[in-house]
């Protein structure tokens, strides 16, 4: 600042010189400018790489709650399959996937720029935006990998994984988020919940599963408490899931020094998000307690997840008290889309399913009906007359594109991850052995269980004892083993 004045007053002194002072002082501001822009990438990017960070944390959310809704004999398998859906898909999506979604210019149908993220970073495609995409695509994957939990070669589940998130679900994801795409939103939920509804019905349901007579027998997962770590590990996550989907936070709807922004909306995101999953939990604890004489926190884990998944589409354009009725109703349709696959005897150990195809449907069609014209305008600007809500006035134009979106993703997930799913069927590759899913694929299929009771051999100890131990017995053994 000291040096600005000093040549500021060479200008000024004497016979001075208006041009070269003016120029100096707009070439000062032009410095102030660029800096505040740059000031403005840096807090966009920072908070999409939080948010990234958010979404990757709900892999550890799919895996406890994954671990925790199976067979003790199945942990080590279930958590080995979350990891590698988050390995190859790292792989697939950096090479294919981030171009297939989001490689502008390109069509309505395919991206075909960015693969190996060539030509990154540019205006608009950074790494953070990568990131944070790819995190959405393996949660895609951990989805499909609940539905077909317990029964399922591994091998099968390194193909299917890497085929969904460097192929089937890209595509989609460009349909729906990039820049000459057609539609919406609902792409994590509904991609993965179709995927699975496939990856069931071909291998069919677990041994055991219904009786010789058709009736539902409950096989329970072995721990409530991983399935509520997970729960919770998905709740917060979910706060990245949402609000980060905006993906710049340093954006104002109004006058400049107001507190009409982004920032605003991205805590209204929040709300909803939070209202929509507890309100789908409280009814579904109610709604489970009629039926079953039961209070039952694996259902209410299920329905506050429900809920989430039903919330995600709209959760920017609507306000808390429309949240309040998606959460409510995501609730009855996992009730009865539970209710509906014991009858039609589909096998899904997650829900998943019916969780996050079902729930992530009733979203759509959800925001079709509550999204406020205010928010819409605010959240997608550039574009005056947009259709929105039905129940708020917009008319019917955007029911009409979310049923068609529904349609467009089940047609794609089926012709695409069905025949994979058969294909694997055919050649063997796809369900284990009767033998192998009786015992377990831990000791089968893993070299042995996720839990150890006792030591291998507990006759055999080597080196000295503490003597605070030497009274111990431990199990299996009748005496302490004095050294």
């Amino acid at each position: 600042m000291s040096t600005c004045s000093a040549d500021l007053a060479a200008y000024l002194t004497g016979a001075g010189n208006a041009t070269g002072a003016a120029s100096l002082i707009c070439g000062q501001f032009d410095t102030v400018s660029n800096q505040f822009i740059d000031t403005g990438y840096a807090i966009d990017s920072t908070y999409l790489l939080f948010s990234a960070y958010l979404v990757f944390a709900m892999q550890l959310g799919f895996a406890m709650l994954c671990a925790g809704s199976v067979r003790a004999k199945n942990t080590m398998n279930i958590m080995l399959t979350n990891v590698l859906d988050a390995c190859a898909g790292a792989l697939f999506y950096y090479l294919f996937g981030f171009a297939f979604a989001f490689g502008t210019p390109s069509n309505a149908f395919i991206g075909k720029q960015f693969f190996g993220l060539k030509k990154l970073p540019e205006t608009g495609f950074d790494y953070p935006n990568f990131l944070y995409q790819w995190a959405f695509a393996i949660a895609a994957a951990g989805i499909t990998s609940g539905s077909i939990a317990e029964r399922t070669q591994f091998v099968a589940y390194l193909i299917y994984s890497a085929f969904l998130t460097g192929f089937v679900y890209p595509v989609v994801s460009h349909w729906f988020w990039a820049v000459d795409g057609w539609a919406g939103a609902g792409v994590v939920h509904m991609v993965g919940g179709i995927a699975g509804l496939w990856g069931a019905l071909i291998e069919g349901p677990r041994i055991g599963r219904f009786d010789h007579v058709g009736r539902s027998v409950a096989l329970r997962g072995h721990s409530a408490s991983l399935v509520v770590l997970g729960t919770f590990l998905l709740w917060f996550g979910w706060y990245g899931f949402n609000p980060g989907s905006f993906n710049i936070i340093n954006k104002s709807y109004g006058p400049s020094g107001s507190i009409n922004g982004q920032w605003s909306a991205v805590g209204r995101t929040a709300v909803t998000t939070t209202l929509a999953g507890s309100v789908a939990g409280l009814t579904t604890l109610f709604g489970k307690r009629l039926q079953t004489g039961h209070w039952n926190v694996i259902d209410v884990c299920n329905g506050l997840l429900g809920g989430f998944a039903a919330i995600t589409s709209g959760c920017s354009v609507v306000d808390p008290w429309a949240a309040i009725i998606c959460g409510f109703v995501s609730a009855w349709v996992l009730i009865g889309g539970n209710a509906l696959a014991a009858k039609l005897k589909f096998d899904d150990p997650l829900e998943a399913t019916q969780l996050h195809g079902g729930c992530g449907a009733w979203g759509i069609i959800f925001t079709a009906l509550f999204a406020r014209e205010k928010y819409v305008n605010q959240v997608y600007p550039g574009r005056p007359g947009r259709p929105y809500g039905l129940f708020m006035g917009g008319g019917g134009r955007l029911l009409g594109a979310h049923i068609v979106a529904i349609l467009a993703i089940i047609a794609w997930v089926s012709v695409t991850m069905a025949p994979l799913f058969l294909l694997l069927h055919k050649l063997g590759l796809l369900r284990i052995s009767s033998e192998d899913e009786l015992a377990g694929m831990d000791t089968t299929r893993h070299g042995g269980s996720a839990y150890v009771y006792n030591d291998e051999d507990p006759g055999k100890r080597d080196g000295f004892m503490l003597r605070s131990a030497q009274g111990r017995v431990e199990p299996g053994e009748s005496t302490p083993t004095q050294v």
